[in-house]
């Protein structure tokens, strides 16, 4: 699922894409109208995709994407129907092709659309406290609180049954049933997605949403990313402590259990049942099976498979940290 939110700008004819990224047109691509930029997995025939590390290639070789911005050394994991559009830095290069479809997705301002709750719609319909700014593009369901200084800014859908705590901030967000976001949270802004460079740093443009599933709980002072270019997921039923960060593309099964301080890298995965101890971090792009018990203060660096326990920096089997740290 793409975020609905952002305005998807195109068609665009490839020619002109590949301009735009600074790419040499050697194939001389011209007619080709391109639809979207998307994912490996969700690209169709008239979309474009990226592919820019080995541990996607299990998506790589199943994509249906009509063109593919990668390396050289990458090319041969795509379908031979697939076309190659070989470039140095396929991040940069992607990049700047989303931007010409989403130029909005870029930047992150104040929401100059929100009124205050009581000269909307729902203010008959939501209970809320003091302060509370609604934005455009909000749905919210039966039977929902929200608390003092709360601002639930333009594109968010919350369901039935749901607690939003005081000063809060969303954006970007489809929140489900039964789900309480506590006090100070701040969901759906734009992640830490950048490229450094000498004069000033690109920003790589997050076209993603945050999709909270039902009965979920987001504790105290969290920050959840939207996705950049997949979404961000917490799943059914799993419960984040106070103080937790979840970077961009971050999917967290269901029935987690998340201790206070634990950051997550982005495009990381998590499986379902999976507890995590205090002030442990889990680096990017990698796999955490189901059933995962990760002790506190680790870091996990490497993929974890399912109904392991690990411990330690970096994260190794839990009876092996132990026999080594006696």
């Amino acid at each position: 699922m793409n975020n609905p939110f952002f305005k998807n700008k195109g068609p665009f004819n490839i020619d002109k894409l590949l301009k735009i990224s600074g790419i040499k047109n050697i194939n001389n691509y011209k007619s080709t109208r391109i639809n979207d930029i998307k994912d490996l997995s969700t690209s169709s025939s008239r979309d474009i995709t990226f592919f820019h590390s080995k541990k996607y290639s299990d998506l790589s070789y199943k994509t249906k994407a009509g063109f593919c911005i990668t390396t050289e050394n990458l090319k041969n994991f795509l379908p031979n129907d697939c076309k190659k559009v070989i470039v140095d830095n396929v991040l940069v290069a992607t990049a700047k092709i989303t931007k010409l479809f989403y130029p909005d997705s870029v930047t992150d301002d104040f929401d100059i659309s929100s009124k205050d709750i009581k000269n909307t719609l729902f203010k008959n319909k939501v209970k809320f406290g003091k302060n509370v700014l609604v934005g455009k593009n909000v749905k919210i369901g039966k039977n929902c609180f929200i608390g003092h200084n709360t601002i639930i800014e333009k594109n968010v859908i919350i369901g039935n049954n749901c607690s939003i705590g005081s000063n809060v901030i969303i954006r970007n967000t489809i929140v489900n049933n039964n789900v309480h976001i506590l006090d100070g949270c701040i969901i759906g802004k734009k992640g830490f997605g950048f490229f450094p460079d000498e004069k000033k740093n690109f920003r790589y443009p997050q076209i993603g949403l945050v999709i909270i599933d039902d009965n979920a709980e987001i504790g105290c002072g969290s920050t959840i990313d939207r996705g950049s270019m997949s979404n961000t997921i917490i799943g059914k039923n799993t419960y984040l402590d106070n103080q937790i960060h979840i970077a961009h593309n971050v999917k967290i099964g269901d029935n987690c259990i998340i201790a206070g301080q634990v950051g997550f890298a982005g495009s990381s995965t998590l499986g379902n049942h999976v507890m995590i101890g205090g002030q442990a971090g889990v680096s990017g792009h990698l796999k955490i099976g189901n059933n995962v018990q990760i002790g506190g203060g680790s870091g996990v660096i490497n993929d974890v498979p399912d109904n392991s326990k690990v411990m330690g920096y970096p994260a190794k089997n839990l009876k092996n940290f132990i026999r080594e740290n006696k």
